[in-house]
């Protein structure tokens, strides 16, 4: 059973938390002691409702003030799909949050409020998702029951929607009218919304193709572990161990280790303890080469004919995430995969208008959730694609050195 990763996004009250705890409901995935624990606590008990926001709002802060403020990330299942749902808040001060729960999703379910439209948070949320590159964007329209589920209504979002997703190149998008509130084309198809011949929510969620999603072509394989046992029966066993996270690799092909730039062979890829002939995306193995290289954790093993770039230097789009400013100069460990490396932040060249994808010249420094282009050199080379090739091997993290906590998301260029 494959699985599917989704974010949803909107705008504050646009009915993100309602939603997920309408699918979750209706799908029949919340255990009874939690049903029962979400009903005592429904601020609508009074007229026998369900506060289904309260699945998801976790945070006391998140239910006494009625906002999502962290990602909340949940699970549940269908006969024919597994998913993984984290709802990001709406806020322009969390969009470290969205980036965050964006990062490794499918899809995107971009809510937008009937009676508002295609306001500035869903313009922002639609460039994020440009940004990170996200393959599938759902467009819900939710609250119809409150424009009396007009499809006059409807048809204009759809068309100011098109020209947003135009300017901003997204291209797989599906537009849905919903009710979160009311289940209207949640899981059911709803009699309300006569005029809407498509599939309700749950079955676009089922049915989106991600196996396509998966690069195939560009093999890359970073090296999380060298398992070395030297016990006497496997004295001479020499395995390197990791998420293959594109690409196939078959037994005989000539590979190339980075940095180093040294060539060998495929000798043998193991999965679960078994010997195969080829392995593929992304799929946990054991690679073993012809030759005794000295390969360590954070190599990147690929094709000799389909090699990456290895630079020192690299240009980033980067989401700060840390309430201490970004300045020129700074020093940090830059993560890609398993590699770490110490870097230093050069320059930054500009900072993006999230709202309006304006390129805004030369700040000083980057503030917590500001988006800017920077220049990072690393302190020795770093083998990578661009972003918009490969999310797999083109997005990295800066850690502070001292902390260790997570403070930019990068996009590399």
């Amino acid at each position: 059973m494959d699985l599917l990763r989704f974010i949803t996004a909107g705008s504050v009250d646009d009915g993100k938390s309602t939603l997920i705890g309408r699918l979750l409901y209706d799908s029949k995935s919340i255990m009874i002691d939690q049903l029962e624990a979400i009903e005592r606590q429904s601020k609508n008990k009074e007229e026998g409702e369900i506060d289904l926001a309260l699945l998801t709002d976790g945070l006391r802060a998140e239910r006494e003030q009625g906002i999502t403020i962290d990602v909340a990330y949940k699970y549940f299942s269908t006969p024919k799909r597994k998913f993984i749902i984290a709802d990001a808040p709406g806020h322009i001060q969390y969009t470290r949050n969205m980036v965050t729960g964006a990062s490794n999703s499918d899809l995107i379910i971009i809510l937008v409020d009937a009676r508002h439209g295609v306001i500035e948070q869903t313009r922002r949320h639609s460039i994020i998702a440009s940004l990170l590159r996200i393959p599938h964007v759902v467009v819900a329209v939710n609250k119809m029951d409150l424009v009396e589920y007009s499809q006059d209504v409807y048809n204009n979002i759809l068309i100011d929607y098109a020209a947003l997703a135009k300017e901003l190149g997204l291209t797989d998008i599906t537009y849905i009218p919903i009710s979160a509130l009311n289940g209207d084309n949640i899981v059911e198809n709803s009699t309300n919304i006569k005029w809407y011949e498509g599939a309700n929510l749950l079955e676009i969620l089922e049915n989106v193709e991600v196996k396509n999603d998966v690069d195939l072509k560009h093999a890359r394989f970073p090296v999380q572990y060298v398992i070395r046992p030297q016990t006497e029966d496997l004295h001479d066993y020499r395995g390197y161990a990791g998420k293959l996270v594109s690409g196939v690799y078959k037994k005989g092909d000539t590979v190339t280790i980075l940095p180093s730039g040294f060539i060998s062979t495929v000798s043998d890829i193991e999965i679960n303890g078994k010997s195969v002939d080829e392995a593929f995306a992304p799929q946990s193995i054991i690679l073993h080469l012809a030759d005794d290289i000295d390969i360590s954790r954070g190599d990147l093993i690929v094709k000799s004919d389909d090699l990456p770039k290895v630079e020192q230097e690299i240009e980033v789009l980067l989401c700060w995430m840390d309430a201490k400013p970004l300045q020129a100069g700074k020093k940090y460990l830059l993560q890609l995969n398993s590699a770490v490396v110490k870097s230093v932040v050069k320059e930054i060249e500009y900072k993006i208008d999230v709202n309006t994808l304006e390129k805004l010249p030369s700040p000083e420094q980057a503030g917590l959730n500001d988006v800017v282009k920077a220049v990072i050199k690393t302190a020795k080379p770093i083998a990578f694609d661009p972003y918009q090739n490969s999310r797999a091997n083109g997005g990295a993290i800066l850690i502070d050195e001292s902390s260790l906590v997570t403070v930019g998301a990068c996009m590399i260029q």
